[in-house]
């Protein structure tokens, strides 16, 4: 069973969620978006009553050393209500700063909120992109059919999580999404754990980039 996570938005929360990660041995891709970042952490917004800060850019190499990389654009926007021109722009550049930063190949692609169309999605094909992940959940497993369109398995707090994993054990790949600040409370980070831990349990379990659905075999173990 090949399973993918991935997390979006770089938020201070993932120094946590990368500890736990490194913990269990479990591979993860994080999306994020170079323009948004100052030198320094700054507040972003609130999340459920909860202040969600992102990280300082200086300290993005040393927080995601050993995990997968992916462009979530230059600055987050909803790329199909830009011209094309811009969106362009935002992709981009946000994949040659992320490359600058980290020093690792950047091929994977998620769409800020889940919009694009079919303008945008040559777009990000033309700039290098294996694929571009979207925010509707596949029926079973992972929809692999259009690169450019790949829907995971689920959210990681979907109601249904673990009747989607039992559905994807019959494709072999299993794929879920987040963001660190959705745990906002203890209970939810040792439910978090918990459920992590079950996974990296399942029988034949590895842990792949979601760059390995679409490219040659390759993990990417924290």
């Amino acid at each position: 069973m090949k399973l993918v996570q991935c997390w979006d938005d770089g938020v201070t929360n993932d120094e946590r969620l990368v500890a736990l990660l490194r913990r269990h041995g479990a591979g993860a891709t994080f999306n994020l978006n170079p323009g948004l970042y100052a030198p320094q952490r700054q507040f972003g917004w609130v999340h459920r009553g909860t202040d969600v800060w992102r990280l300082g850019l200086d300290e993005l190499p040393e927080v995601y050393q050993g995990f997968n990389i992916a462009n979530h654009t230059l600055t987050h926007p909803h790329l199909a209500q830009l011209p094309i021109a811009e969106a362009r722009r935002e992709i981009q550049e946000g994949r040659a700063r992320l490359q600058a930063l980290f020093g690792q190949p950047v091929t994977g692609f998620v769409y800020p909120f889940g919009t694009f169309n079919a303008e945008v999605a040559q777009a990000v094909r033309e700039a290098g992109h294996s694929y571009a992940r979207t925010t509707r959940a596949a029926d079973a497993g992972v929809d692999q059919r259009d690169p450019m369109a790949a829907a995971p398995s689920c959210h990681f707090l979907a109601a249904d999580f673990w009747e989607r994993l039992a559905r994807a054990r019959e494709t072999g790949c299993f794929w879920f999404w987040g963001h660190s600040y959705e745990l906002i409370n203890e209970s939810m980070w040792t439910a978090f754990e918990a459920s992590l831990a079950r996974l990296c349990a399942e029988p034949g379990a590895v842990w792949c980039t979601p760059a390995d659905l679409f490219e040659a075999p390759q993990l990417s173990p924290p």
